[in-house]
């Protein structure tokens, strides 16, 4: 008989975690560590975006743009095991980003965040940077305003 402060934890046939003691018991899927991640990335000073993975996630992207939701966990791909996991992300560095530097925050800030919330230890993070932002490209890709014909 396990003591009430032990955690036992196991891993369920629906990629998720499973947390049991104290009479609780409570499954952490996939999807809500990918969430976590997406958002850890998101806080990293020089990342951009994200990049969709696959054919599906950029269908998703394209879905949610339209309904105007958003999908914290695009660009993301994440392998929960029992008490370990592993998170593959694609971004796009802003030009002049260090991206050693880069890398090297996302690492500390996705492990911390999903450790914080999941107690899941993160083993392994890869990184793919898959393009570099320009702001100037943005400012050139939006319309001028026309100039009032009339005073």
């Amino acid at each position: 008989m396990a003591k009430a402060s032990e955690e036992i934890v196991k891993l369920s046939s629906t990629n998720s975690r499973t947390i049991q003691g104290k009479g609780i018991q409570t499954h952490i899927h996939h999807e809500v560590v990918a969430k976590i991640a997406g958002l850890a990335v998101r806080e990293v000073a020089g990342i951009h975006s994200l990049v969709p993975f696959g054919a599906g996630q950029t269908i998703s992207k394209l879905a949610n743009k339209i309904s105007g939701s958003k999908m914290r966990d695009l660009g993301v791909h994440v392998e929960v095991g029992t008490t370990e996991c592993a998170v593959d992300v694609r971004v796009v560095a802003n030009y002049g980003t260090s991206i050693p530097t880069m890398a090297d925050s996302v690492f500390k800030n996705v492990s911390k965040r999903i450790t914080e919330m999941t107690g899941l230890k993160v083993i392994e993070i890869n990184i793919e940077v898959m393009d570099l932002y320009f702001p100037q490209d943005a400012i050139e890709a939006t319309p001028e305003r026309e100039r009032p014909r009339v005073n």
